[in-house]
């Protein structure tokens, strides 16, 4: 959103957005389809950023565990 709305304006880029979506939920209300999140890095990602999502996906998971107590505080070594 951010260069679309550098180019014609925040109000524009906003509509643009929302249309966008609704253009999706419109055509997953056709055919039926179920939105799935799990399959968007499959679709719209580049293989180097995948990777870096799911290390980042990973060490959040970590650190939630340990916030948790789940974890002991050793474990990141073994994870890294």
């Amino acid at each position: 959103m951010n260069a679309y709305m550098k180019r014609r304006g925040k109000k524009r880029a906003i509509i643009a957005i929302a249309r966008m979506i609704m253009t999706a939920v419109y055509h997953m209300f056709q055919t039926g389809e179920t939105f799935n999140p799990v399959d968007l890095p499959k679709i719209d990602m580049p293989p180097e950023m995948r990777e870096n999502q799911k290390k980042t996906a990973v060490a959040e998971a970590v650190r939630f565990l340990k916030r948790q107590g789940l974890l002991p505080d050793t474990f990141s070594e073994v994870c890294t």
